[in-house]
């Protein structure tokens, strides 16, 4: 592919990728063949998380939202049938992180939404930060456990559960959602600041990935049909959210607000990062 495509070339694609295009938006654009497309965002995005794992590490971050984001591969869960690899195709949810102060998104999971991977997640959370953290969540179940298996005591944690009213007919035919009607905040580990415990800001990173990556827009054709595919475009989302996107308020990027990062990065680094 290398020898195909320029650098420069390959940067156009990457960045149109990074930017929420569509591969056959992409051919359109530039003229490269979708499988083209397709081949090198899959290796710029294996390659993007293998960046993610080396540079998030010792991070200094003093509070943590999480949260899963839906997606599918393949189809949706409910056509799924029983010769089907349960594995590989339907319903498949995506563990985000983000510290609301750097607004970096250190870690991130794509799995079943079931207390496996919740684990996997949390373990992988806790292994790429250096100091106790205040960490906030919604209340899905098998949180409470997979926090205090990957960090013990060493954690404040608090639990937050959002009520919403019951849309009326008039606000049933649109896609808003309905009004938020009470918040309620739980403690469970350690000391957590109740006015800090939040998540908002992961519940807005949510929409922002899915504006910046196909393979999460609602009602398009645009979803994955290998889990590989759709891993690799979540790392290469990341990695550009993280290291070349700069962010409005900060006027950085966030690895740079964070520490990990000096300069921001090109989508050529990206782009280098996979030869």
């Amino acid at each position: 592919m290398a020898n195909t495509l320029s650098t420069e070339k390959q940067a156009m694609v990457i960045g149109a990728l990074a930017e929420g295009n569509s591969i056959r938006s992409i051919e359109r654009m530039t003229g490269i063949h979708r499988d083209t497309v397709m081949r090198l965002g899959v290796r710029v995005g294996e390659a993007c998380a293998a960046v993610l794992d080396e540079k998030m590490r010792n991070l200094d971050c003093n509070r943590v939202e999480v949260d899963e984001i839906w997606g599918f591969i393949g189809k949706k869960q409910a056509n799924v049938r029983g010769t089907d690899n349960r594995s590989e195709v339907g319903d498949v949810w995506t563990f985000l992180s983000i510290d609301p102060e750097t607004k970096l998104m250190p870690s991130f999971v794509v799995g079943k939404r079931d207390k496996y991977h919740t684990q996997v997640f949390m373990d992988d959370l806790a292994g790429r930060l250096k100091n106790r953290i205040q960490l906030s969540s919604d209340a899905m179940g098998a949180y409470a456990d997979a926090v205090e298996r990957a960090f013990g005591a060493d954690i404040d944690y608090a639990q937050i559960v959002k009520e919403y009213s019951s849309p009326v007919a008039e606000e049933r035919r649109k896609y808003s959602p309905a009004k938020l009607t009470a918040v309620y905040k739980t403690a469970i580990n350690g000391l957590p600041v109740p006015m800090l415990a939040s998540t908002s800001m992961i519940e807005r990173a949510n929409l922002t990935v899915r504006t910046h990556c196909k393979r999460l827009a609602r009602l398009t054709l645009s979803f994955s049909k290998k889990k590989e595919n759709f891993e690799a475009a979540i790392a290469l989302h990341l990695a550009y959210y993280n290291f070349v996107k700069f962010h409005g308020t900060l006027r950085m990027t966030p690895a740079m607000a964070a520490g990990v990062e000096r300069s921001p990065w090109k989508v050529a680094d990206l782009v280098d990062a996979a030869k």
